[in-house]
């Protein structure tokens, strides 16, 4: 049963606008864990993801990352800030569930898409396709610390 939208102070959405990388975490089939920082966009409800052009060891259909989502879609969600003076550190955690965005589903993809060109000028500079494979993260519960 899907959970009820978690609200989210201005704060925390303003740090989830301004942030340039996360960490995606995903489980194996054998719920082994996998880490990769990521570039994202929130649009309120729901974070997307893509696999752009930054070279990979294999072909991007066959990334942990994509595997590890289609066994396992429960996933979680790092975004944070790191400073000498340890009263300003903050982090968000998102966990949820992680579903890859089929090319069915058009207006999503292209509203996805439009979002992380609009945050990423190296995506608007070629970096991520139009057939670019998108992760859409759908937060069960989002934790905060630090300076809000």
């Amino acid at each position: 049963m899907p959970r009820k939208q978690q609200q989210i102070s201005d704060a925390i959405q303003a740090k989830l606008e301004d942030a340039r990388v996360a960490r995606l975490a995903t489980l194996d089939a054998e719920f082994g864990p996998h880490i990769v920082p990521i570039c994202f966009a929130y649009d309120g409800k729901v974070f997307y993801t893509a696999v752009d052009r930054k070279p990979k060891r294999v072909v991007p259909e066959r990334l942990a990352r994509l595997r590890h989502i289609r066994a396992v879609p429960q996933v979680a969600l790092l975004i944070d800030e790191y400073r000498e003076d340890w009263r300003r550190l903050w982090y968000i955690l998102v966990r949820g569930k992680a579903k890859l965005i089929p090319n069915s589903a058009q207006k999503e993809r292209a509203e996805a898409i439009r979002r992380l060109r609009a945050k990423y000028p190296q995506y608007t500079a070629g970096m991520l396709p139009d057939d670019a494979p998108i992760i859409r993260i759908t937060p069960e519960r989002i934790i905060s610390w630090g300076k809000n």
